[in-house]
């Protein structure tokens, strides 16, 4: 674990040694996130991100000294209850954010919940806290994790595809998101695969992908998994010969200088992209690719949007951070300009947001990025907000 101070964001978000009680005009976010292994590109530029909107807001949320607790939860379920355990009881987080992946969220989510501490998710979030568990103190930044899965279901069903391939690792996610898919896919299924989380070699899924001969393949591979797989299947000689599609987790900034050419005019859907036409975006691509030397990706755009929300919340309620119900009317007004333009809140807390078709492009720095093709859903919210009772 490692505290930040606003102070030391500002000159480069360095570690700093900080008690871990509170002070008069303090706010504590715990960043609880995976910044180790195959997923931890993800949770470097949640992390990154999150501490670039503290910096460019002055180092502080809603007015008060902004301090950071940064956690790697390994990718664990049981390392991220720990954590999540200490940044409750030890050191008395106002809120928190990070997670990538839907496992831990759905492990840690019932402490924050029993603290009364709201959880601010900038990527995992799941079906379950959509609907039948949805809490007043779960709120997303980012999506429902089916979404940009439906927008891509929806674009391959409209394009006359018949015979669809589906692959994903086998966690809520990957679940969520064959579910999305098939929620707006009416053709047939050739294959619907769900792999090992972390597994890196796909060489026995993709013989029996190609034994199958679908006229699409849809997966859902995001960080490494994604890495591997699209280089594999180049390496296969499927590339070109039948059409590749995913989510933007899939085909994101934060990977695709590892995937290189492999990953040209793929297909994909998302709520961001670098391009979009906006004002606080194209501050917000300018200032991340300063301060990083890389472009941000989705989950990037997500906890920078994650930390604005924060700030209006705060702003929102003259700092009072002890008064739970005016925070969370505050949080659910959702009063600030996000980077990725339309944004806010259905019942359960969860974006009614755009989502649109993108294509992996290589620009004239060289660099691989998305550019954004055409629409798909204009103010899309969840399957799953009838089922929450709030």
């Amino acid at each position: 674990m490692r505290i930040v101070s606003s102070t030391l964001i500002l000159a480069g978000f360095l570690a700093v040694s900080t008690p871990a009680w509170a002070t008069p005009g303090e706010v504590k976010i715990g960043m609880l996130t995976t910044l180790s292994g195959p997923g931890s590109s993800l949770g470097i530029d949640v992390r990154d991100a999150f501490n670039l909107a503290v910096k460019n807001l002055g180092g502080s949320l809603g007015g008060l000294k902004a301090t950071i607790i940064e956690v790697d939860d390994q990718q664990k379920p049981d390392v991220a209850k720990d954590a999540a355990t200490r940044l409750i009881e030890k050191d008395k987080v106002d809120f928190a954010t990070g997670i990538i992946f839907s496992n831990l969220m759905l492990a840690t989510m019932p402490s924050f919940d029993r603290a009364q501490t709201y959880y601010i998710s900038a990527n995992a979030s799941p079906s379950q806290l959509a609907g039948k568990q949805c809490t007043p103190y779960f709120f997303s930044a980012a999506y429902q994790n089916d979404n940009q899965h439906e927008a891509m279901g929806h674009y391959v069903q409209a394009k006359g595809f018949k015979n669809v391939y589906l692959m994903a690792p086998n966690y809520p996610a990957g679940k969520d998101g064959l579910n999305g898919f098939k929620r707006y896919y009416a053709g047939n299924v050739a294959g619907e695969v769900y792999t090992t989380v972390n597994q890196l070699d796909y060489a026995a899924e993709l013989a029996s992908l190609k034994a199958a001969n679908p006229d699409a393949v849809y997966v859902f591979y995001p960080g490494g998994m994604g890495v591997n797989f699209v280089k594999q299947w180049e390496q296969a000689g499927l590339k070109g010969k039948i059409p590749l599609f995913g989510p933007g987790f899939t085909f994101s900034e934060d990977t695709l200088a590892a995937m290189g050419d492999a990953a040209l005019g793929t297909l994909n859907t998302a709520q961001w992209s670098p391009d979009l036409d906006n004002p606080q975006n194209k501050k917000f691509v300018a200032d991340f690719e300063a301060a990083f030397g890389r472009l941000p990706s989705v989950y990037a755009s997500q906890a920078y949007d994650a930390a604005m929300l924060i700030d209006s919340a705060i702003r929102k309620t003259g700092g009072k951070l002890d008064d739970k119900a005016a925070l969370g009317k505050a949080l659910m007004a959702a009063d600030f300009k996000s980077v990725r333009g339309n944004f806010k809140f259905n019942k359960n807390h969860f974006p009614i947001q755009d989502f649109f078709l993108r294509e992996v492009v290589k620009d004239s720095k060289g660099r691989y990025l998305n550019k954004k093709i055409a629409p798909i859903f204009q103010d899309r919210g969840d399957a799953y907000a009838g089922e929450c009772s709030m």
